[in-house]
Formats: structure tokens, C-alpha cells, sequence
């Protein structure tokens, strides 16, 4: 189930409003929402202690206010047949983000990508199934890219997520 505009779309842009600040109870709702997506709303309502009509106005809310933009399943990548993980750095020419970003954005086995401030311009994380697919994210897709200046690759050994959830 996906809900929202896409990655790095803000709801409210252009609207003239912003979304309110959240309280604590959006902060318990988004913390059982980020551990488990599929959560009933009734389950959800038992769990930070308000009716099944509130955490329902609530959480749609929420997706109303561009704070909840999409729900998802999370793929461990080995499981999936992505053994190799790399985060690639990009220097690009200035000005062409959004057209690097673009192209980024249909290169196969590539998951996120950032504008950074720093030593570099750009960083990607790319999960492929071996090594050779990941050379050929890097040398044939990424550099080949208009824009992109020079690259620099860190292969991922280990990795691990957060125990807590920022909004807890």
C-alpha cells in the first residue's frame, strides 16, 4: 500500500499553510507506524491509549500533512538477492542536481540519493546482487551520467539500523 507524492514532496509547499506542529501522541503514533506499517488502527489506538476515531483522524492527518508520505515493506537486501551494498560520492558540476538527480533516480539497484554539503556533492546508496553489477552501477551507469565530475565508491561490510525511532 503507497500513499503520498513521491519521495521529496512536501504537501504543504505552495499551499500557503504549514502542518502543525505534531504532539506527543503523533509522536507515539508515528513510532508504532515506523516499527510496524501494517498496524490496525484499532491496534494502534489501544497502543498510545486514544479511541479508534482519534488515532483514525489523526493518522489521516498525517497523510494529509505530507508527515506520513508512503508505507512500505522493508527488504533485507541479502535476503533479496542484493549482496553487495556501496555508497557511491558524486562531485557534479554546479547547477545540475536536479537533472543528475533524474538520471540517478533510473539507475537500477540505486535506493537513496542526497544532495550533501561538503567535500562531496552527492551521495548513493546502491545495492546490487555482486560486485560486478556494482561496477557496472559505478563505471558504465553513474559516470556516464552528464554532470557528474568524478566519483568515489566505500563498499558496505556491515550495517545496521537504530533501535529507536526519532519519534519515540
Amino acid at each position: 500500500m503507497s500513499q503520498g507524492s513521491g519521495p521529496g514532496v512536501d504537501s504543504t509547499a505552495g499551499t500557503g499553510r504549514s502542518a502543525r506542529p505534531l504532539d506527543e501522541v503523533d509522536r507515539r503514533i508515528l513510532d508504532e507506524l515506523v516499527r510496524d506499517g501494517r498496524t490496525s488502527v484499532r491496534t494502534l489506538a489501544e497502543r498510545v491509549h486514544v479511541s479508534r476515531t482519534n488515532a483514525y483522524a489523526r493518522v489521516e492527518r498525517l497523510l494529509r500533512d505530507g508527515v506520513i508520505t508512503a508505507f512500505r515493506a522493508r527488504v533485507a537486501p541479502e535476503a533479496a538477492g542484493l549482496g553487495t551494498s556501496a555508497y557511491i560520492a558524486l562531485k557534479i558540476e554546479q547547477n545540475t542536481w536536479r537533472e543528475v538527480s533524474a538520471e540517478l533516480a533510473r539507475v537500477r539497484y540505486i535506493e537513496h540519493a542526497a544532495l550533501l554539503g561538503g567535500d562531496h556533492d552527492v551521495l548513493a546508496l546502491v545495492r546490487a546482487p555482486d560486485n560486478a553489477a556494482l561496477r557496472d552501477v559505478v563505471l558504465n551507469r553513474v559516470q556516464s551520467i552528464a554532470g557528474v565530475l568524478s566519483t568515489r565508491t566505500w563498499l558496505v561490510f556491515e550495517e545496521f539500523d537504530g533501535e529507536r525511532s526519532p519519534w519515540a
